[in-house]
């Protein structure tokens, strides 16, 4: 048999096998198959991964400032707080400890400020505990900065700012009102909004909320030009106020650092350490304001509730008489 015969039987052969069960009618067979086992190969079982989650512990405000002394702390439980201004080149005497996370004079500093102000307070609980969420609807109050007072030696109040308002954006100078009270938490925001000061004019503000582990810092910075009548006294991107709020053990803690770049010649020539401490105890006392009708409103929420659960157990218990009751 020469090759050519033998290659045309191989291809036959090959066809027979492969390709004619590929169209052929499957055969009425029945092939018993055995039942498979009830531990697969493949397949087992595992116990629950159970990830335990550590539960948020408030801290304290000694952990917070270990170096505080004594009297100190009893003037930061009080309502005016503590205050503390210096000159570039100086050094804060209200330092956070190195490992609590915060970093406000770090942060001032990168604007290179000729003055700064530190500030700090802990505004206690009253009726009940506050979270962060309470502390942002607190925040977002900007209309209320405008109401808030500071007392003159005359027995009067003066007001600081004329008007505060959200705006827009940067661009849009649109006044807009604020926002009502949210429901969640955003993990960053930034809003813009104009202060009419009765001393310097208009002052143009970018607001920035970021949160961390334990708290929430707000920063604002100008992001336009200072003027005063005709004069710039501070260029943009110059003003540097960082507010660091926490929930604490004691209360609400409030912590800020202020800083600005003022030319020598304007330093020389007035007197502005008052003028900035009306405007510091104006945002610290809104702040402690905000708080106030958080949990004012919360206590209220709260007795609300508890009304309605009680009505409803009331008429859950009482039986329902039926006309076949004697």
């Amino acid at each position: 048999m020469n090759s050519t015969k033998m290659a045309g039987l191989c291809l036959l052969f090959l066809f027979f096998i492969f390709v004619m069960p590929l169209g052929a009618e499957p055969a009425s067979v029945e092939i018993e198959v055995e039942p498979a086992e009830e531990e697969d190969t493949f397949f087992f079982e595992a116990p629950d991964l159970i990830i335990e989650v550590p539960v948020f512990e408030p801290r304290s405000f000694d952990e917070i400032f270990p170096s505080i002394s004594r009297s100190q702390r009893r003037a930061v439980l009080r309502s005016t707080g503590l205050r503390y201004s210096f000159e570039n080149g100086g050094s804060p005497m209200l330092i956070p400890a190195s490992g609590s996370g915060i970093d406000l004079f770090g942060s001032v500093m990168q604007k290179n400020p000729s003055h700064i102000v530190e500030a700090l307070v802990v505004v206690p609980y009253n009726e009940r505990e506050l979270d962060m969420l309470d502390i942002y609807n607190a925040l977002g109050r900007i209309e209320n900065i405008k109401d808030q007072t500071i007392p003159l030696r005359n027995g009067e109040n003066a007001s600081v700012f004329i008007n505060t308002t959200r705006l827009e954006s940067a661009q849009n100078r649109r006044p807009i009102p604020d926002p009502p009270p949210a429901n969640e938490l955003p993990y960053s925001e930034t809003m813009y909004l104009r202060f009419t000061d009765t001393f310097i004019g208009s002052l143009f503000f970018r607001g920035d909320i970021t949160m961390s582990l334990y708290g929430m810092t707000y920063s604002m910075t100008n992001f336009r030009d200072i003027n005063y009548s005709i004069f710039r006294i501070m260029r943009s991107e110059r003003i540097s106020i960082i507010i660091y709020l926490e929930p604490i053990n004691e209360g609400i803690l409030v912590y800020s650092m202020s800083g600005f770049y003022l030319p020598g010649f304007i330093v020389n020539r007035m007197n502005l350490t008052p003028n900035i401490n009306h405007r510091i105890t104006v945002i610290l006392n809104w702040i402690t304001e905000g708080l106030r009708i958080q949990e004012s409103e919360a206590a209220e929420r709260d007795s609300e509730a508890l009304l309605r659960n009680i009505i409803q157990n009331n008429r859950f218990n009482t039986p329902v008489n039926t006309p076949n009751d004697d």
